[in-house]
């Protein structure tokens, strides 16, 4: 059974999903909030799966509760309900560790489902959502550098200028540094997590079977320590894998 705290300043949007909800064997409403203080308290008392975020309510908002509640070390999973479909909320909700990002007309089975994909385990990000994700990271962050290149020129911290002078070579980025433990194979998988392609999409791009993509996934998860699949695009742009769409 999917435990899930709603989390909106508007009664009528919690009803809403809380009727969807009852009607469902596998998940159940454990409680409610209206604002995002009372959501990181019933968090913490109630230890939802998933808690389902609006973003903006009165006093603290769910940017900042998504913050709270995913950085406590447990074991619930936020996701994202808004009307506020734009980068700037796309990013800082993703960034915050949230684990997917919905908006509130999407038909109530699909963000059902979302819910049911996030307590799994994953996260809910379309490939529309991640270069838009990856746009605006771009934004805010200088371009990596050629530290994610593989091979000895990149192992070596001094390079070669025109003139033939050596010149010291710029340091590798914190997220170049954390792929030295993966394989060929786990990055270039890790290459297409950051281009935005689902498992299915991977599998075909690669001529793998499903099972075996969610083997490497497993894998990618656990060696670079990220929490869930968005986690993994935004170390694929950070170690400089993934081209910022143009």
């Amino acid at each position: 059974m999917t435990r899930v705290l709603l989390v909106d300043d508007q009664p009528l949007v919690r009803a809403a999903l809380e009727m969807v909800i009852t009607e469902t064997a596998d998940v159940e409403v454990v409680g409610e909030a209206g604002t995002g203080a009372e959501a990181v308290r019933l968090a913490g008392e109630l230890r939802p799966d998933v808690v389902v975020m609006d973003l903006r309510m009165p006093g603290m908002d769910g940017i900042e509760a998504t913050r709270l509640i995913t950085g406590g070390g447990g074991p619930t999973r936020v996701v994202v309900l808004t009307t506020f479909d734009d980068d700037d909320h796309v990013y800082a909700a993703l960034r915050a560790g949230a684990s997917g990002f919905l908006v509130k007309d999407m038909a109530l089975d699909d963000i059902l489902a979302a819910v049911r994909v996030v307590a799994a385990g994953d996260a809910l990000i379309a490939p529309s959502v991640t270069r838009r994700l990856i746009s605006s990271f771009a934004d805010q962050r200088p371009a990596p550098g050629p530290a994610a290149a593989s091979g000895p020129a990149a192992a070596s911290p001094i390079a070669a200028s025109p003139t033939g002078a050596p010149v010291q070579a710029p340091a590798p980025t914190p997220a170049a540094r954390r792929l030295g433990a993966i394989t060929g194979r786990e990055r270039e998988i890790l290459t297409l997590v950051g281009r935005g392609l689902s498992n299915t999409e991977i599998a075909a791009e690669l001529v793998l079977s499903i099972a075996t993509v969610k083997t490497y996934m497993t894998r990618l998860l656990a060696k670079l320590d990220a929490r869930d699949r968005v986690h993994l695009v935004i170390l694929a742009y950070e170690a400089g894998l993934v081209a910022v769409p143009g």
